[in-house]
């Protein structure tokens, strides 16, 4: 072909996308020159990946990009994954207004296929035909399972480092018939050696370089500055919220990867190692939080063993859940002092026994601040749990509803209770709350694991107490961190 006429066609392309970018201002978003031309790539990439910092615009790009293809694309079938079935739905349908069913708006309605969430698109853009777009979750090792027999055309899936790799060797495997196959990835930067990028991201660059992988890698890294729909008042605002040096403000605002190493809570930490007398940022007199108007009273309780101890915690939530309280902590060691009995030695704790200072507890809590509203446990001691209810129905207080904890994702505990004591939205009662204060101040990352971020547990730091603590709030952090813009599974 001369190279007047491949010039004339890169020109019209260009300005085709161009047109596209254009059009979908109407939606109320502007495109900075780097995101441009992340996009324009997009169209002659197989493998697009934006990588960076939160509120960066990544997945506004891949979204936008994915449905420029959707136009044209001869296949039928296509998939869009995260986390959840629900996330992808909110993080590419919705996307905050500029999703799917924004773009197509008027040409598409939500349905069922094969039992997954599906977008069915048909109108104008997709010159009358139908484009259908099955979401699905993918963080759970049976995820594939979903989307096992189907063909897809395209691939798009937001978070992609907390896909599991069984839903990602398969939705590869899905594509293989496609007539133009095209992939669609976001994330924030994750450890720099976890398998997102050992296996797959940088393992694809690097052959993208030396041209051992076919159909061109369009990778990026973005940060915070560079979405300049975001003004720059609330920019300063949000990056204050996080704790400098945290792997959180790492990732989230500088983009950076990061290996998350010694202790996790230093601010924390160190405001517990101030000398005795000295005035605690986050501390409260007992007096105080008697003073309190709670929303909500729970008890979170980890039953011990093997080495291990019983914990007891009883937290409190404001009734806008906006600040958080830890109002008493107990923890029962045996070999170790009794908390409230110093010259005694735990030699033993029976089922009898613990269940006599799970009750003893919620009486101190009971005759404080006058309720507990919910008891969460362990969930993998069931006996003990039934021990508890009978317990509490001996004694009358039967309308305590014992519960089992949901035992979330640690590292989304984690980053709650770090944004709430960065922003002084948590307290605690300091002379009734040692244990708790000492588990915090001693909890560390586990330097052994090379390829994730994990809370080390080895006996050697009170993760009972933790445990415990964390089993009172993880139902509610949608709620504690709802002006964040917090969503699950991103940390």
């Amino acid at each position: 072909m001369p190279m007047r006429k491949r010039a004339k066609r890169r020109e019209l392309r260009c300005r085709k996308e161009e047109k596209e970018i254009r059009r979908a201002s109407t939606l109320r978003y502007q495109w900075s020159e780097k995101h441009k031309q992340y996009i324009r790539r997009c169209v002659r990439s197989v493998y697009n990946i934006a990588e960076g910092a939160v509120r960066a615009g990544k997945t506004v790009d891949n979204v936008y990009a994915f449905a420029h293809e959707l136009k044209t694309h001869p296949d039928k079938m296509h998939l869009a994954t995260g986390s959840t079935g629900a996330n992808a739905k909110l993080n590419i349908g919705d996307c905050n207004g500029l999703g799917l069913e924004y773009i197509f708006a008027g040409q598409c309605k939500w349905g069922k296929y094969k039992g997954n969430e599906c977008l069915i698109i048909n109108g104008p853009d997709t010159n009358n035909q139908d484009k259908i777009v099955i979401f699905a979750g993918a963080a759970l090792a049976s995820s594939y399972k979903k989307i096992r027999g189907n063909s897809f055309g395209m691939w798009i899936a937001t978070e992609i480092n907390i896909h599991h790799d069984n839903t990602i060797k398969e939705a590869f495997n899905r594509t293989l018939a496609s007539h133009r196959r095209k992939f669609f990835w976001d994330l924030n930067p994750d450890h720099p050696n976890a398998p997102i990028y050992t296996d797959y991201i940088d393992k694809y660059v690097e052959m993208d370089k030396t041209g051992e992988l076919l159909g061109g890698v369009n990778y990026q890294q973005f940060t915070i500055t560079d979405n300049v729909n975001i003004d720059e008042q609330a920019r300063k605002e949000f990056i204050s919220q996080y704790v400098p040096g945290s792997i959180w403000y790492n990732r989230d605002i500088l983009g950076q990867r990061s290996i998350a190493e010694g202790l996790i809570y230093k601010t924390l930490a160190g405001e517990f190692s101030l000398p005795a007398g000295q005035k605690k940022p986050h501390s409260i007199t007992l007096d105080e939080a008697k003073a309190m108007q709670f929303g909500k009273i729970i008890v979170g309780v980890d039953f011990g063993g093997n080495g291990s101890g019983h914990a007891f915690i009883a937290s409190g939530i404001s009734k806008d859940f906006q600040q958080l309280f830890s109002l008493r902590s107990r923890r029962y060691v045996e070999g170790k002092r009794d908390p409230d009995n110093p010259s005694r030695i735990i030699r033993d704790v029976s089922s009898q026994q613990l269940c006599e200072l799970f009750h003893q507890f919620i009486l101190w809590v009971l005759a404080v601040f006058g309720r507990v509203d919910i008891v969460y446990v362990d969930s993998a001691e069931q006996v003990l749990k039934r021990d508890f209810q009978n317990v509490l129905r001996s004694h009358k207080l039967g309308n305590i509803p014992v519960a089992d904890a949901r035992k979330l994702y640690i590292n989304d505990r984690i980053f709650c209770l770090d944004i709430l004591s960065a922003n002084d939205r948590y307290w605690y009662v300091e002379s009734e709350c040692g244990s708790l204060m000492a588990a915090i101040a001693s909890a560390i990352w586990d330097k052994s694991q090379p390829t994730k971020d994990e809370r080390l547990d080895d006996g050697t730091s009170d993760i009972d107490s933790l445990d415990a603590f964390e089993y009172t709030f993880e139902r509610f952090i949608p709620r504690l961190l709802r002006s964040f813009g917090y969503k699950p599974g991103q940390n």
